[in-house]
């Protein structure tokens, strides 16, 4: 007997070192698993989320997402009722553990080696969370223990509520409907804050089995499974046998999936507000459509869809040549409304800012601008009469033409040439200053072509686009490099974080001289008033000055494959191209060079409608005066015609029209030219 004493003491001290053993080693495992999940860090809580886009007065405009229906709701908008429903149905300790149920896995375990496979899940809503967003649903070992270190890391370095708030936001509720937001939507038509008590239990009976709790699958079995969690619900607490009893017999109306509108909301503007988000944040553009990204844009949808309709009401269905517009505002540089082509569904090439087309004769601004920093005024006077320019070493000619080959064989000034776009002026101009000068000024205003300094440039031979122009014209407009063509306000994350806001970016030592920008700004006013019309050729806005009720500037440009029309006010400016994707197809219909003007004029006429008049204010360094467009002199009250120009006060000519000193002996008739007496006459009189 002793011995058997002795024996059982011996295994009792054998069996307390392996406890202490065991003990030592699990404390130490603990500790290492614990160390290693401190040392990864918080694991990233990002998921795949839908992408709102919001127009200026904040409507919804649009979403992207990637294969399924993803929104990101704060947890203070999710109404008490879902989340209570849902600690009650899957965690009811959720606020209790350490993200394990130790309960719930002795039972599970029970079960488990009963049947000898893993049949009884136990998994917290910290688990499953972790297993939405790193693992596969495989019942494995190896899954579980990765689970296990996840939901581990989870607990170390979120809250509670940051923990329930992605479970709810990432959980599946079926039919392709990830987090409670889009199963609101889905189900019932609404947001998820305004989720009802018996809407909140049917939904969070669902991810236990979608395809077999859905109500649009299986009506009684999802009803069952309600009632469950109204019970709970009431047992834990969260509810009163009455609100339970009202509950179970409220009625549910469904709505399932959610009409999509017949057409996409400026679906090549949303195209480019993708395209400029995705610069802005650094990342491609599946990363912005499915990073939950709230952007808010800078459209507006009542000029949108002017823009539109003005196009499909001026271009014949059955017309094959294409069209790019867009509206800017000149304040501020945001895109308010763009179309870059006829038909998105047939054709998602963005024209406004994928094609590049030879410009014509809208170039000419820039090449007056450069002038004007040479020296050159609005009354500087060039003749236009057919001239060649030979231009290289090797004597190679330029001989361009005027429309219509016409020509006034006399002197013209800036501002006549501008108005009537006289080509011989141009190509003069651009020949005289310099032909890299406007290679130069195109930089400036931040046009970024292939420009090459040939003398065919003064005409417009350089591939721009649509965008890059209606941005440079804005520039001129508001006289600074500050002004950025821009398609996006703001961009806020899932929990509405600012990520970005647009800022326009000054430069103390702004490139853009204000007072030469101004001067051109207002010589392109000159398009629409007839008394700079010359003896050969009207002013190019002629056509559409009837349509017109207020003050604009612009310019019009064509080549024989492209038709365009450039024009602002002081609060917008608007561009449009005509033009087929091959450019090597000719515009041969006269009205496809006129639809151009047309969209432009009854578009800007539209919009502008609800706007007061606003003037175009000089800046403090140009004087304005008024001339005669014919001669470059000061009006006087003799003459005809008069157009107010404005230009450096060093510019502004002393000559008056009209007067004895208009006067010169080469007018006088030819006769009388040579004789002695009339010249002592003459030389006596002046």
């Amino acid at each position: 007997m002793l011995f058997s004493i002795r024996l059982s003491f011996r295994w009792f001290k054998r069996g307390m070192k392996l406890a202490f053993v065991g003990t030592v080693l699990g404390i130490i495992g603990i500790i290492g698993v614990l160390g290693y999940a401190i040392t990864q860090g918080p694991p990233s809580l990002m998921t795949e989320q839908n992408t709102v886009y919001y127009s200026q007065n904040e409507s919804i405009i649009g979403e992207d997402h990637g294969a399924e229906e993803r929104y990101w709701i704060d947890i203070d908008d999710m109404p008490e009722s879902i989340k209570q429903a849902t600690i009650a149905i899957e965690d009811r300790r959720f606020y209790d553990h350490f993200g394990f149920d130790l309960k719930r896995i002795a039972s599970a375990a029970l079960t488990d080696l009963k049947h000898m496979e893993m049949v009884e899940g136990a998994s917290t809503i910290t688990q499953q969370y972790a297993r939405n967003l790193y693992l596969s649903h495989d019942k494995t070992w190896k899954r579980k223990i990765q689970e296990a270190l996840y939901a581990l890391r989870l607990e170390i370095f979120y809250d509670k509520d940051e923990i329930l708030e992605g479970y709810l936001n990432t959980i599946y509720y079926g039919h392709g409907a990830y987090g409670i937001e889009a199963a609101s939507r889905y189900f019932f038509n609404k947001p998820a804050e305004e989720l009802t008590l018996t809407e909140s239990s049917m939904l969070a009976g669902v991810p236990k089995g979608p395809s077999y709790y859905s109500p649009l699958a299986n009506e009684q079995q999802a009803e069952s499974r309600q009632q469950l969690i109204l019970a709970e619900m009431e047992k834990n607490g969260f509810i009163s046998d009455t609100e339970k009893s009202e509950a179970v017999t409220a009625s549910l109306t469904y709505s399932g999936p959610s009409e999509k509108p017949d057409k996409e909301v400026a679906p090549y503007f949303q195209d480019q507000v993708l395209a400029e988000a995705a610069s802005i944040l650094g990342v491609d553009r599946e990363a912005v459509q499915t990073g939950g990204y709230h952007i808010y844009t800078t459209l507006l949808e009542d000029q949108q869809t002017v823009l539109e309709d003005k196009i499909d009401s001026t271009m014949p269905a059955e017309e094959d040549a294409q069209v790019a517009a867009a509206i800017m505002n000149s304040e501020t540089g945001a895109i308010t409304a763009l179309v870059g082509g006829r038909d998105y569904a047939e054709s998602s090439y963005n024209r406004v800012t994928q094609a590049k087309r030879h410009v014509g004769s809208t170039i000419k601004p820039f090449l007056y601008y450069a002038a004007l920093e040479e020296g050159y005024s609005p009354v500087t006077m060039i003749e236009s009469t057919p001239t060649d320019f030979v231009y290289s070493e090797n004597e190679e000619v330029y001989n361009p033409k005027n429309y219509n080959n016409k020509y006034a064989e006399r002197p013209i000034t800036m501002a006549q040439a501008l108005a009537v776009s006289d080509n011989m002026y141009a190509v003069s101009t651009h020949m005289d200053i310099g032909r890299d000068k406007l290679v130069k000024t195109l930089k400036t205003f931040g046009i970024t072509s292939s420009a090459r300094p040939i003398p065919s440039l003064a005409l417009g031979a350089v591939n721009i686009s649509v965008y890059d122009m209606i941005e440079g014209y804005g520039k001129m407009i508001k006289g600074s490099e500050s002004l950025q063509g821009h398609t996006i306000e703001k961009i806020t994350d899932r929990h509405d974080n600012v990520l970005y806001e647009y800022e326009p970016a000054y430069n103390e030592d702004d490139p853009i001289d204000a007072d030469h920008a101004f001067t051109v700004t207002h010589m392109m006013t000159g398009m629409f008033d007839s008394a700079l019309n010359a003896d050969y050729a009207a002013v190019t806005g002629s056509s559409i000055q009837g349509k017109l009720t207020r003050m604009y500037g612009g310019k019009s440009g064509t080549t024989p494959n492209d038709s365009w029309m450039i024009g602002f006010s002081p609060q917008f400016v608007s561009a449009v191209w005509i033009g087929h994707d091959d450019g090597t197809i000719p515009l041969q219909d006269f009205n496809e060079k006129r639809y151009a003007k047309t969209i432009w004029a009854e578009t800007m006429e539209t919009i502008h409608e609800p706007l007061p008049t606003a003037a175009f204010i000089p800046t403090p360094g140009v004087r304005g005066v008024y001339i005669d467009p014919e001669t470059g002199y000061k009006t006087g009250p003799n003459c005809p015609q008069e157009r107010l120009m404005y230009m450096d006060k060093d510019n502004i000519p002393e000559e008056v029209c009209g007067s004895d000193e208009d006067r010169d002996l080469d007018d006088l008739d030819d006769e009388f030219k040579d004789d002695p007496w009339f010249k002592d006459v003459v030389d006596w009189i002046f």
